[in-house]
């Protein structure tokens, strides 16, 4: 929960078009790539829209993957200007206990700002030879690495940099991201949970891995695009946004897609230029779009590989709905569209109930990975379907030993918070085949599982692949002493 909700109004009163509102969530259900889970849009400080695709909801936190590093960045503006951190500092100047060992000129010369930037002079990722090469202190393992070209010269993503400004933060103030920010931003802003996840040093990860509501992501935009004051409060340094949102770097062709028209356009501060404004994203769809020309923000929790072309559908219909006056008489169309986003949901996985004449068969059924094993998670090692006493049925997944159990039946989508938060539909395509969709909800992930009664074997596929292979039962948020592996990107 936060502690006050965002100013709202009618899209009217604040000059949006409710019909391209309409336009573009009919884009997005349209879109086969595309599946939205949460959505935002504020219009000179209001909240004109927002929705979410059950089973997901307003105030549950979604993993943000990459859009995790405009949270950190804001963290290294604060410690900025509370004289903890120089940017135009070597950031070996930060780790003194590496010095003898980092001979390489080039990462010796390399700046606080290189890093935030995606600037430190290599030429591509080097995630896993950082993490490889020292995986008990990654910001020495990514110092080992020699960069190729002189630091502030050649854009990279790479995920090494961001890491490495979250340590240098976590290193100065002596606190991790999360209790950092939270008096400083969190708190101010309104924005309730916020679990970032860990790695084996202890360290927030910086550049993914933080999990918060859709509403946190609309917040973060809102201060970003007053330039860092918040109902008449500076909360950041005076130029941040300004330094933060300018092209530090260029990226054109840098991502090697052409095509990708809105990653060819510079990078700031962990935030990357788009053709209209600015904005912090994350892998499958997390985004954070601040308009400063049209005084908005949009704010979206997706599942998709497809981000341009999310990024096209804003630039298709959100932006000619952003007009520069109130409109007026347009009553109707404003009630029509709240009413939309009141019963948005997800359609639920294909299916209905057993054949009668199969049931006997199913109940109890056990079975094995097909070929031997799940290529999309090898730890999977069978499945079991069960008729619950109370009606319905039970899904049980094997995985490293553990029982994970996902209960399905009847219409729509079946939502439990144990043993993590996930919603479950599905039922059977035939006498002989069982599909069910289990949705974690704390994440963008889908996972289905089909299981043939006719050989006795299942399958189990990612629709969005976990960019790193957590069991079944770490896919959520990390409460508690919850830690892990760097997640990718």
């Amino acid at each position: 929960m936060t502690s006050h909700p965002l100013p709202a109004s009618d899209p009217a009163g604040q000059g949006v078009d409710a019909s391209g509102v309409q336009a573009f969530l009919d884009a997005l259900e349209a879109a086969p790539d595309i599946e939205p889970h949460g959505l935002m849009i504020l219009r000179h400080g209001r909240l004109v829209a927002s929705g979410w695709w059950a089973p997901y909801t307003a105030g549950r936190p979604q993993l943000l993957y990459s859009l995790s590093k405009s949270f950190t960045a804001t963290a290294a503006a604060l410690a900025e200007g509370e004289g903890l951190i120089d940017f135009d500092a070597p950031v070996l100047s930060y780790f003194p206990e590496f010095e003898a060992g980092i001979t390489d000129p080039r990462s010796r010369a390399m700046l606080v700002r290189h890093v935030a930037s995606m600037a430190s002079g290599h030429e591509s990722e080097t995630v896993d030879a950082a993490f490889g090469a020292d995986p008990a202190e990654p910001v020495r393992g990514f110092l080992l690495q020699p960069p190729q070209q002189d630091p502030g010269t050649v854009f990279a993503y790479n995920q090494p940099c961001t890491y490495t400004l979250g340590a240098i933060v976590q290193r100065v103030t002596g606190q991790t991201l999360t209790e950092y920010l939270r008096p400083r931003l969190f708190d101010p802003l309104g924005i309730g949970e916020a679990l970032w996840q860990r790695d084996r040093t202890g360290r927030e990860i910086g550049f993914s891995g933080l999990h918060a509501a859709t509403d946190a992501v609309a917040r973060l935009g809102q201060l970003y695009l007053d330039d860092g004051v918040w109902q008449g409060e500076r909360l950041l340094p005076e130029g941040w946004v300004a330094r933060a949102s300018r092209p530090q770097v260029a990226t054109a062709g840098a991502m090697g897609e052409q095509d990708r028209q809105d990653w060819d356009r510079g990078y700031g501060h962990q935030f990357w230029i788009s053709r209209h404004g600015f904005r912090g994203d994350g892998a499958y769809g997390q985004f954070c779009v601040v308009l400063p020309e049209h005084d908005a923000v949009i704010a979206a929790t997706t599942a998709t590989e497809r981000m341009q072309e999310y990024l096209d559908l804003v630039w298709r219909h959100l932006l000619p709905a952003l007009h520069p006056a109130p409109l007026t008489g347009r009553e109707a169309a404003d009630t029509a569209l709240r009413q939309r986003l009141g019963r948005l949901a997800l359609p639920p996985a294909e299916g209905g109930p057993v054949p009668r004449e199969r049931a006997g068969h199913w109940s109890g059924a056990a079975f094995t990975p097909y070929g031997g094993t799940c290529e999309d998670q090898p730890g999977l090692t069978a499945a079991e379907v069960t008729a619950e006493a109370e009606g319905g049925w039970r899904l049980t997944l094997t995985e490293d030993g553990e029982r994970f159990g996902a209960r399905f039946g009847g219409p729509g989508w079946t939502t439990a918070e144990k043993p993590v938060p996930a919603a479950v539909s599905g039922g059977w395509t035939d006498g002989d085949t069982l599909a069910v969709d289990v949705v974690f909800l704390e994440t963008p992930h889908r996972l289905r599982v089909t299981c043939s009664l006719t050989d006795r074997t299942f399958r189990a596929q990612w629709l969005t692949r976990p960019l790193h292979a957590w069991p079944l039962r770490k896919l959520r948020a990390p409460r508690g002493s919850v830690r892990g592996g760097a997640e990718r990107p």
